[in-house]
């Protein structure tokens, strides 16, 4: 008990800030002063946008952006990573909120909270890498459609229509917009947009989205412009914290969603910082400390009004080129957005709510990384499906449902290629110690195979069935020495193909069988199929030789080596006499 005490202690205590990470951010702290100065201004425009399509409002992303932000960075297993609200995130948020009301959102932020940080002590975060690049392709791809179509009502300027799927919402504001056009709201969303897309191209390190936000408030408010909304008041600070919103009799009823928000805010946070490790040299992230950092992040944003925060993609990257180097840069952000909420929020209050609109809608255009999806449908049929299915899905369902999908598509199409890599090979006979004459009398009577590659169950059945067909022959000789891996389904199958052989009166002989194929197949009776008439060797010529003594016994061969003339040449397999068992001897190891 004491040990295991000990054990807890110590792996919590890797979770935690070191004295590497003070030392790291002492190494350039100008540098990273600056860096997190420029992701906070390209933050603020998002961290809006993002709380107000969450249905919790600004204030919502504003706080989730300060807290959640501060404390991934001090306890994340990134450097490098920026933290707050995300597009992904808000897609699953809406129809909780919808369903749950505000207070179910931070309910859920909590339990999703507690359940990253158990998933951090118990060590998950490096079951990351086993998520294929089409599922995250296709993953990033649904998002993007899904932030885009969240934007279109406020990007018109209508009123949000009732539902809680995306493209009926979507639908339904563009017939309002039709019915009654707000030209002006449009035509902000759609200049911010462009400023936004055209400027990445002319000047990338240059934050547009600030800029387009700014000047698109200024004209709004100069020229009274009618039917432009504002985002409306926000408090001048964070409110204090609370549990006020947590009724623990609801918890139940809440579990799914918050696992289906631990496992976006996993999936998405470790993405990010994977993404953010490619654009370095030298910098790998600790997953599972990575996924302490989000859980304490998403436990206390809720306290302050915070919707569930991840690592930040187009944030990171962007601290990333400013030449961000240590936590410094990612603790400046949440401490620039931080000043604003205590001292401008008055200003932030009047941005039009259609240029947050553009703000996203450029956001979702830039996420779609044309060349990899490319490189992604011309790779492989499988990919392509795979990548396609997962995008479909997060459009059409939820984004935990399509990363399951996508999942469980690309294994299964995994498993078929592996399968189709199973082959079952006729060999010639090694010539050994026989005459030519004699050679050509034992291959009459005597088949081998050599099975190639896994014997699973995704294979088992077509070795079954091409086994099954062998006629003509009254030994067969099975080599297999290549099978790579095998599972108790493909050891029934042999069992199986062994008796019906049997049964047919052909004897079946086995060499090269490895040690752990061999317990395999002996749990299943396998083996004592086999050894009732056949037998196993440790190499293919012992298993002629054998087959050679077993057809002299049957009086197939006489000891020359001549056919017996009182056998008939190629009986059919219901005439054969059943040949003897061959003695008894201890297995090949």
């Amino acid at each position: 008990m004491t040990s295991l005490l000990s054990r807890g202690r110590s792996r919590i205590v890797s979770l935690l800030p070191s004295r590497a990470d003070l030392a790291e951010m002492r190494r350039a702290p100008r540098r990273d002063l600056l860096a997190g100065l420029t992701v906070a201004i390209v933050a603020l425009p998002l961290a809006l946008g993002f709380g107000v399509s969450s249905g919790l409002g600004a204030e919502a992303g504003l706080a989730t952006a300060v807290v959640a932000g501060a404390l991934a960075a001090l306890f994340g297993g990134s450097e490098l990573q920026v933290s707050g609200p995300t597009g992904a995130m808000t897609v699953v948020l809406v129809p909780i909120v919808a369903r749950y009301g505000p207070g179910g959102v931070l309910t859920v932020g909590l339990m999703a909270g507690v359940m990253l940080v158990a998933l951090a002590v118990l060590r998950a975060g490096k079951y990351m890498r086993y998520v294929p690049a089409p599922v995250v392709e296709g993953f990033t791809l649904g998002i993007a459609c899904v932030i885009a179509l969240q934007q279109v009502p406020n990007a018109l300027g209508v009123a949000k229509p009732d539902g809680d799927r995306v493209l009926v919402v979507a639908w339904r504001a563009v017939e309002a917009f039709v019915r009654h056009p707000n030209w002006p709201a449009a035509a902000c969303a759609l200049a911010v947009a462009a400023v936004m897309l055209a400027g990445a191209r002319w000047r990338p390190a240059v934050p547009f989205s600030i800029v387009a936000v700014i000047a698109a408030t200024v004209v709004v408010q100069l020229a009274g412009v009618d039917g432009v909304r504002p985002i409306g008041d926000l408090p001048s600070g964070l409110p204090a914290p609370s549990l006020g919103f947590l009724h623990p009799g609801a918890l139940g009823s809440l579990l799914a969603p918050a696992v289906a928000v631990a496992a976006l805010a996993a999936l998405e946070s470790l993405l990010s910082a994977s993404v953010a490790d490619g654009m370095t040299v030298g910098r790998r992230h600790d997953p599972d400390r990575e996924l302490f950092g989000q859980g304490l992040a998403n436990v206390a944003a809720p306290l302050f009004g915070g919707v569930p925060a991840t690592g930040a993609i187009a944030r990171t990257a962007v601290n990333v080129r400013t030449g961000a180097g240590s936590r410094l840069a990612s603790l400046t952000h949440a401490a620039v957005l931080a000043v604003i909420v205590f001292a401008a929020a008055p200003l932030v209050s009047r941005i039009p709510l259609a240029a947050l609109a553009g703000v996203l809608l450029a956001t979702a255009v830039r996420m779609v990384e044309v060349g990899s999806l490319r490189a992604m449908a011309r790779a492989t049929r499988s990919d392509a499906a795979t990548l396609a299915l997962t995008a479909l899905a997060t459009l059409a369902l939820d984004l935990v449902q399509a990363v399951v999908i996508g999942l469980v598509v690309a294994g299964a199409l995994a498993l078929r290629a592996v399968a189709r890599q199973a082959r079952l090979d006729q060999v010639p006979l090694d010539r050994g110690d026989h005459s030519d004459e004699e050679h050509a009398l034992l291959a009459e009577h005597i088949v081998a195979y050599r099975i190639d590659g896994p014997l699973f169950f995704a294979a088992a059945h077509r070795f079954l069935l091409e086994l099954s067909e062998v006629a003509d022959v009254r030994v067969v000789i099975l080599r297999m020495s290549r099978v790579s891996t095998m599972d108790a389904t493909g050891a029934l199958v042999f069992k199986d193909a062994v008796e019906k052989l049997n049964r047919r009166g052909i004897v079946v002989l086995a060499s090269g069988i490895r040690d752990g194929q061999r317990q395999v197949l002996d749990s299943v009776g396998a083996l004592d199929v086999l050894r009732r008439r056949g037998r196993e060797y440790a190499d293919t010529p012992e298993a002629i030789r054998a087959a050679h003594r077993l057809l002299e016994t049957a009086g197939v061969l006489d000891p020359a080596g001549v056919l017996d003339p009182a056998e008939p040449t190629g009986p059919a397999p219901a005439e054969r006499p059943v040949l003897p068992a061959l003695p008894a001897s201890p297995p090949a190891q």
